[in-house]
């Protein structure tokens, strides 16, 4: 049997993904915005419900008015400033965090013109694709620098300003351990904030020990089914490899695991900065200097 990055990384992160409370969409008769990547029908069912004021009709103008904050060329602050809003019309509900929906999808092409890419993992928050992962397997040849050298690529094209700006953390994995003495991002899971230019490959520095049995659900083997026939991998799911990377002790799933027990008082840090003070229960990590060029160590 013949395993790739989808077999080893991607599905395994997807599963677990799914046990720390995302629900799985299949892009199979899924309508998305193709300019922004934004699902709206996850997008209006999201306002109505942490925004139970707000006019049904409102809410298509609502999304005009987000779909023109990220063609500024800001690198997205317009659009951050209105995402972490709390009063007034919120894009996120940062009081009741349950409020919100969480979704992962894969395969998610982000197209402008002829130019596209297609992220191994997209999150969407209410609907809007906030962060994605990409994922090579374990002991490929250039370990994370070729994604990191096709990111760099990316970024600096004007035409995916809007995906760009829409972003809010990058992971990149082989799911394998640091390389301790590395002066390049080779070998482990790194996140990053989205650039115009270079994205810094940052490492994450677990401190905390975690408890599991509370972050994540009971496996479900129906879902599990659900998600490897609507990839065509259900050839996989009795593989010892494919089992044992399911494990959330991978690279990859501890990192995710971190990200969702995070909040502002968490003692997991970048080693660079500390994480941003939104209550990012959510998953998300953030640079305090968000985006900038003082968080330029990936030690």
């Amino acid at each position: 049997m013949v395993f790739s990055e989808d077999s080893r990384v991607k599905i395994p992160c997807i599963l677990h993904l799914v046990r720390l409370g995302y629900t799985y969409q299949s892009l199979k008769g899924a309508s998305w915005d193709e300019e922004t990547n934004i699902f709206p029908a996850l997008f209006t069912a999201a306002m109505a419900r942490i925004n139970p004021s707000m006019a049904a009709e409102d809410i298509p103008r609502l999304l005009a008015d987000v779909k023109l904050l990220l063609d500024n060329e800001d690198l997205g602050q317009a659009f951050y400033d209105r995402l972490t809003e709390r009063s007034g019309i919120r894009l996120i509900d940062f009081e009741d965090f349950h409020t919100n929906s969480f979704h992962v999808v894969t395969e998610l092409t982000c197209k402008s013109g002829d130019d596209e890419f297609r992220p191994d993992i997209t999150l969407l928050i209410n609907g809007m694709p906030l962060a994605f992962i990409e994922v090579k397997k374990p002991n490929n040849r250039e370990g994370v620098l070729a994604e990191r050298n096709r990111i760099i690529t990316r970024s600096r094209n004007p035409r995916f300003r809007r995906f760009i700006n829409i972003t809010q953390l990058m992971v990149f994995s082989n799911n394998m351990e640091y390389e301790d003495g590395s002066p390049q991002p080779v070998e482990g899971a790194f996140y990053a904030s989205a650039s115009y230019d270079s994205p810094v490959f940052n490492y994450f520095r677990e401190e905390e020990t975690l408890d599991l049995s509370q972050l994540l659900a009971s496996e479900d083997d129906a879902l599990e089914n659900e998600v490897l026939g609507d990839n065509n991998l259900n050839v996989i799911k009795h593989s010892p490899e494919f089992l044992s990377n399911k494990s959330p002790d991978t690279p990859t799933n501890h990192c995710w695991s971190s990200t969702s027990a995070a909040s502002p008082s968490s003692s997991a840090t970048c080693t660079t900065c500390r994480p941003a003070r939104t209550s990012i229960r959510w998953a998300f990590w953030r640079c305090r200097n968000r985006r900038s060029s003082s968080c330029s160590s990936t030690r």
